[in-house]
């Protein structure tokens, strides 16, 4: 069977071609009684719009793209807040009718295929994910023309709308806690320090430590599991009489809590253990974790909601989502 075309609706509304393509189109020139005649031939017909043709008359592919950039080796297999971003951005853009491509930039090679792929007009725009201070992908596409939104505050100078948490909002209520429990020693597993999330995290630790005239003890993890197992294990050799620890993620919190068990120190009776993204598993260690509940996913559908609306003309102004702290048995 042939294709119904736009000339066969045309001939069954009677009316033009022009007619058909802007009510297909969505324009809204067109008197409600010839709109009712077309999408009724439309419907007599089974009349699909040609992609290529309808992007010429309209501009638009109706694709956006969603960036991860540079994860660590790992982290998109074993971090479950990835999985909850791309679900809850692309129900977004869905339910807006858009198609929803999911793209790795890893790679020097992938880097300059997704910035060659964006500039070729493929997507009307780009939701960031994982950016780094070193990243070159920011500054190559805000040059491009697309719209294009950070899920998190870039690092760097690049200049780019971006939803957030308050990352050290959460980590004060970390702190704080930690030390209206008691504890004086306090240690900090941070993410890596070229990401905005891990500088602002750390740096709130830092401030509350000095205001309170207690020294910082810090070890680095990648936000990894493995990586906080191994921070844990260096923080213990630094600082052997620790009681306390806030780890700048959940999944370093977890590993963190296996080698204190691995040291024969008991959670939260000898460390207590604070830490951040409230993801299931929190529930589910020995003991349950305390942590800061950061809303992933609604910042995603924020993300998505505000790239959708510059798509439209709309406002580009950054947004800044509030934390909770969750507190449980680990401290």
């Amino acid at each position: 069977m042939r294709r119904p075309t736009l000339e066969a609706v045309a001939t069954r509304a009677g009316v033009s071609k022009s007619t058909v393509s802007r009510v297909v189109n969505g324009q809204t020139t067109v008197a409600s009684d010839i709109r009712d005649l077309v999408l009724r031939a439309v419907n007599d017909l089974g009349y699909v719009p040609n992609p290529a043709a309808r992007s010429l008359v309209t501009r638009r592919t109706d694709s956006v793209a969603v960036i991860v950039s540079d994860p660590p080796a790992g982290l998109l297999s074993d971090d479950p807040m990835f999985s909850m971003v791309v679900r809850a951005a692309s129900r977004e853009f869905e339910a807006a009718g858009k198609q929803v491509m999911l793209m790795l930039a890893g790679s020097p090679e992938s880097l300059l295929r997704t910035r060659q792929f964006v500039t070729a007009g493929h997507v009307d725009g780009v939701m960031l994910v994982s950016m780094h201070g070193a990243d070159p992908l920011p500054a190559a596409l805000a040059g491009t023309g697309v719209p294009v939104v950070s899920h998190g505050r870039p690092a760097g100078s690049v200049d780019l709308p971006w939803v957030d948490n308050d990352n050290a909002g959460g980590a004060t209520q970390a702190v704080r806690h930690l030390l209206d429990r008691g504890r004086r020693r306090i240690a900090t597993i941070s993410g890596p320090l070229d990401m905005t999330a891990a500088q602002d995290r750390l740096g709130a630790y830092r401030e509350i430590l000095r205001e309170t005239g207690r020294r910082s003890i810090v070890a680095i993890g990648d936000f990894t599991r493995i990586s906080g197992a191994e921070a844990m294990a260096q923080l213990l050799e630094d600082d052997p009489a620790l009681d306390a620890v806030f780890a700048a993620n959940d999944l370093m919190a977890i590993g963190a809590m296996r080698a204190l068990r691995q040291a024969g120190r008991r959670v939260p009776e000898d460390v207590a253990v604070v830490g951040y993204d409230d993801i299931e598993a929190a529930l589910y260690t020995d003991p349950p974790l305390t942590t800061v509940r950061s809303p992933m996913a609604d910042q995603a559908v924020a993300s998505a909601r505000l790239l959708l609306g510059m798509l439209e003309g709309g406002s580009t102004a950054s947004v800044t989502l509030p934390t909770e702290l969750v507190v449980r048995e680990s401290a």
